[in-house]
Order: structure tokens, then sequence, then C-alpha cells
């Protein structure tokens, strides 16, 4: 049978090093009161603590380094922020001066308008449109009350916008001229030729035109470029207004009419403010017969 061995006495690693620091620290404690200097001892303490001293002040001086750069840190985002608030507040002021100036172009195309046809005219400012990019049906803040009519010509930039189609005591929709449903009797400026402006939200979307159709071009002088300007024998619109310029021609298998794209000389995307002549092309007619 083997012999168990007999459990040798340990004792625990921490047990001895907290007992050698006490005695240290005890020694080092006598050598001050008594005033005796143990040289051995000294220099254990210089490899002991100095180490951790050294290795102490380290540590504080990193912590004193973040502490410092946290403190730079927090004042660099608030400056930051100041700054971004003074951005956003000029930029503020820009988009300001940005609308007032497109507004003082804008009033001042319609004065020139005005100045350009001798109809009596109100002006009226959008106040709703349908969705999407183009206003092809919208709402001016103008109806009844001020004498706008069903059938009144709308009109802004450098020209024919639309039509009234329905008013109200203090507002009124109305149809431009880009409309799926809208049709222009029209005429070249510089021929007289008649021919019909058909809207088309589908030919604005991709080439920014509308359609021509049934141009009577027998003596071929129609060219691209040329203005057309709204016909006397139109039954809604009345005669002279600008519609657009000549984009493309071609003729029609028929060879007795031409076809083609007119670009309008109205800002379709951006209409903000328009006139609306308070004159009727019924009612000019009338007048016009009476006299």
């Amino acid at each position: 049978m083997r012999r168990r061995k007999k459990a040798r006495f340990h004792i625990p690693a921490r047990y001895v090093l907290f007992t050698l620091s006490a005695l240290c620290v005890a020694a080092m404690f006598a050598s001050f009161l008594s005033g005796f200097t143990i040289e051995p001892l000294n220099t254990a303490a210089g490899y002991v603590f100095i180490p951790m001293q050294k290795g102490i002040n380290q540590i504080g001086a990193w912590v004193s380094a973040r502490a410092d750069s946290l403190e730079d840190l927090a004042d660099v985002m608030q400056k930051n922020e100041e700054l971004q608030a003074q951005v956003d507040e000029l930029t503020t002021e820009l988009n300001m001066y940005k609308l007032e100036q497109y507004d003082i172009e804008d009033m001042r195309a319609l004065l020139d308008l005005d100045k350009q046809y001798e109809y009596k005219k109100i002006g009226a400012s959008v106040i709703g449109k349908d969705a999407g990019n183009w206003f092809n049906t919208f709402i001016i803040d103008k109806g009844a009350n001020d004498g706008i009519e069903v059938d009144m010509n709308v009109i802004a930039g450098s020209g024919l916008v639309g039509i009234v189609t329905q008013v109200g005591p203090n507002y009124a929709n109305v149809r431009s001229i880009i409309d799926d449903r809208n049709s222009v009797s029209a005429m070249v400026l510089t021929t007289s030729d008649n021919c019909f402006v058909n809207g088309s939200l589908e030919m604005m979307s991709e080439t920014q035109t509308i359609e021509l159709k049934n141009l009577t071009d027998e003596d071929d002088k129609v060219a691209v470029g040329d203005q057309l300007v709204t016909s006397y024998t139109s039954s809604k619109y009345l005669p002279g207004l600008l519609v657009g310029y000549i984009n493309s021609l071609e003729t029609d298998p028929n060879n007795l009419t031409k076809s083609g794209t007119v670009t309008p000389v109205a800002d379709f995307e951006h209409i903000k403010n328009v006139l609306v002549i308070l004159e009727k092309k019924q009612t000019a007619e009338e007048q016009a017969s009476a006299e």
C-alpha cells in the first residue's frame, strides 16, 4: 500500500506580501522616530516606492491632460454650435433676400406686360394648385368681388397663361394652356396663318413644349422661332396675346397642313403672380358691334 504524503504547510502569498510591507513601513517609521537610517531598508524602499510614485505621477498627469482636452472639446463644440446658429440665420436671410428679388423681378415683368396690352387688368396671386410640378390648374386670390368672371384671360411673364374656369366671391380657378383639356386658336404673327395650340402635360414633362396642329402654311413662309399669338377667330381668347414660339414643324400626311411643337412664353413651373384681363372676348365683340 502506498503511503499518503503528508500535506505541506503553505502560507498564501498575499499574507507574505502583507507581512513584508508591514515590516518595511514599521522599520521606516522607527527609523524616522529614532533618527537612525537603515541603509538596506532605504534602498528597498527606493526600489519599491519610487517607481510607484512615478507611476502615480504619470497617471495623474494623463488624467489632468484628458480633463483639459475634454474641457477644450466642450468649448470647441459650444463655439461650433454658435457658429452653426449664425450660419443658419444668414442662410435664412439670404433665402429671404432671393425670394424678395424674385418677387421684384416678377412684379417688373407684370408691369411690362401690363404696358404691352391695353386691356383693363387686375393683379392676383396664386394661393393653390393641383399636385405635380406644373401649374396646369391653379387658384388665385381674386374673385367675383373683384370683377372677375368665367372665361376671362389670364397672363403672366411674357404672355398668355390660361383662362378662368370657375369663380367664387374671393377666389377663381384658372386652367392654363398646357393643360390637356385646353386648346387655343392661334396665328403666326409674321404671316397671319392660323393654327391650334393644344395643351399636353406629357410633352411639357418631356420637352417643355406643347402641341401645334392644323397650321395652314400655304406659302411655306412659317419658320421655327416664329411667334404665335391668339387669333381673332378664337371664341374665348382676346386677340394678339403672345402664346409662344414655334419649336418644330413638319408637314402632315395630307400635304395641306403642318404640325409641330410650341415653346410657351410663360414659366409654368414657377407661376406666383398673374394679371387677369377684366374683359372677355364675347364682351369685346359685342362692344365692337355696337360701335
